[in-house]
Parts: C-alpha cells; structure tokens; sequence
C-alpha cells in the first residue's frame, strides 16, 4: 500500500473513532444519573474493581489526565460523598482516595443505567464483530499509550 492509501486509511481509521468517540459520551451522559459526569463514572468504576486506595497522581496517570483534573474530579466526587480522601501515612504530602460505599451505591446505579444501552449496542453489532473488534481496539490503545 503506498503512502497517499496509508494515510487516507490512517485519516479514516480516526475519523471513524473520534466520531464513535463522541457519539458514545453522548449517549452516557444521557442516561447517566442525573449529576453524574462520565468521568465520575471512570473514577468511581476504576476504585470498585482496583479493591484497594489509589493516589490522586495514580488515578490521573491511569486515566491519562493532568493532576489538575482529576483532583476536580475528585473533589466532585467527595463533595457528594462518593470517595473518601485521606492524608497517605506515610507521607503527608500526599493524599489516598477510595470509593465510599454511597460510591458503590452510585456505581450501582450508573451501571444499571448504562447496561441496557451497552447490551443494545453489542447485540445490534453482533457478539462475533465485537470480539474480532477487541484485540484491534487493544492494540491501538497500547501503541497510544
């Protein structure tokens, strides 16, 4: 394949995921509970299945945003009691935040609000197409990142 073919397929490969991209937070946010914010969603999630305290740093690095917003995320998240935020023991400079169990509460409810959308979408592609999908998606992200 030549270049000009390369880059046209590379334009498309990103126009096509950008748009999904936006259509996706689209629908979220709209079936979100009401105040909920999709990444207060991401945050709240992460902490359910990570089972254990994260730094604010560790949250921002894992989500790929500076530590500037994820501690307005975070403090989002503590103003409605969703995480709690304590000084880290060993070090006073830094702090350690967990999912409160309000958190788990609104986790709960965030995903019973989003799984009909997500199992919709799933089934209208079609098991077979999603997981040939997955190990494409999964590569992409790792060379991203």
């Amino acid at each position: 394949m030549n270049a000009t073919a390369n880059n046209a397929l590379a334009v498309a490969l990103f126009s096509e995921i950008l748009t999904a991209d936006q259509l996706v937070r689209n629908r979220l946010s709209r079936v979100l509970p009401k105040g909920m914010e999709i990444s207060h969603f991401s945050v709240l999630n992460h902490l359910a299945h990570a089972g254990a305290e994260r730094s604010p740093a560790q949250l921002a690095k894992t989500f790929h945003v500076t530590r500037g917003a994820m501690t307005n995320t975070l403090r989002k998240l503590e103003w409605a009691g969703y995480v709690h935020i304590r000084p880290d023991w060993d070090d006073a400079r830094r702090k350690m935040v967990a999912i409160s169990p309000a958190g788990r509460q609104a986790r709960e409810a965030a995903l019973a609000a989003i799984s009909p959308m997500i199992t919709d979408l799933v089934h209208d592609l079609g098991g077979e197409k999603v997981r040939a999908v997955l190990p494409i998606l999964r590569d992409l992200r790792a060379k991203l990142e």
